[in-house]
Order: structure tokens, then C-alpha cells, then sequence
């Protein structure tokens, strides 16, 4: 295993724990998984870069590219701001409830329960104007008759008969 494939194994796996950390509902488990995914995006970068130990204007052979490693620096200050975001709101959510874990309140699950009822609402308008639309068309006004062939003419025809 080369070291580009361990980074690549290294980095999968710390974009996956972020990720998992990031949907729990406790707020130092969501800077945590903020943290893994600042770091693993780092290493994407540290893999897209180029040649390590090479300075990005060393000659035209094996020159690096400056891009990402603009790019790193860029991810350390907006993922170090970011954690001191979080880290406030961690700190004040301490301070107010003692407990960091975000919880619906009573307006949310109102909120919730009224989307739900309208949405069951429209579902309903949108099943009875389905069976509208089906009999009429845009370039009559009346209801529009199925289209039939000679041959179902001739068959309804000699069944009456």
C-alpha cells in the first residue's frame, strides 16, 4: 500500500465519522464531527497537491500545484472560525439549559404537525384534480372521448349486432 492510498483510506474514513458525528444532536459531538471533516478536507487537498517536498515554483519538472495549497490554508481559517462559533454556542447552551443537546420545542412539533396536515390536504386536491384533468384537455372545453380505430368501431359494432 503506498502512502497516496493510506491518505486516501485515512481520509474516507475521517469524512465518514465527521459526517456520522455531525448528526447526533449534542453540540460537542456536532463540533467534533466538524473537526474530522475540517481535517479530512485538509488531506484531500494534501493528496491533490502535487509532489510532496516540492515548492510550487521549483523549476518547470515536478512543479507543485499552489492551488491547494492555497486552498489548505483557506480550510484552517474557515474551519478554526467555525469551532469558535461552535464553541460560543456550546458555551452558552451550557450556560442557559446545562445541557448541550438540541431539543424540539413545543412551536416545532406544532409547525411539524401542521406541514403534515396540509400536506395531506394538498395530496388529496392533487388526486381529486389528477381525475379532472384526465377527462378534459386544454384545446376543448367539453370532456374528451378515448380515440378509437376503425377496427374497435367495427368490433363494438358487430357485438351490438
Amino acid at each position: 500500500m503506498t502512502v497516496s492510498t493510506t491518505l486516501v483510506i485515512v481520509m474516507a474514513v475521517l469524512y465518514a465519522c465527521g459526517v456520522f458525528a455531525m448528526l447526533e444532536r449534542s453540540l460537542t459531538r456536532v463540533l467534533i464531527g466538524f473537526l474530522l471533516l475540517g481535517n479530512a478536507t485538509n488531506l484531500l487537498l494534501l493528496i491533490s497537491m502535487g509532489f510532496p517536498g516540492v515548492s510550487p515554483f521549483y523549476g518547470a519538472e515536478g512543479a507543485s500545484d499552489p492551488l491547494p495549497q492555497a486552498l489548505m490554508l483557506t480550510a484552517i481559517v474557515i474551519t478554526f472560525a467555525v469551532s469558535a462559533f461552535l464553541l460560543a454556542l456550546i458555551y452558552r447552551s451550557w450556560q442557559l439549559g446545562e445541557a448541550d443537546t438540541v431539543f424540539d420545542d413545543e412551536e416545532d412539533i406544532s409547525l411539524r404537525v401542521r406541514a403534515e396536515e396540509t400536506e395531506d390536504a394538498l395530496d388529496v386536491e392533487e388526486e381529486s384534480a389528477e381525475t379532472e384533468d384526465e377527462l378534459t384537455t386544454d384545446f376543448t372545453d367539453g370532456v374528451v372521448s378515448p380515440i378509437t380505430t376503425a377496427v374497435e368501431l367495427n368490433r363494438d359494432e358487430e357485438s351490438t349486432r
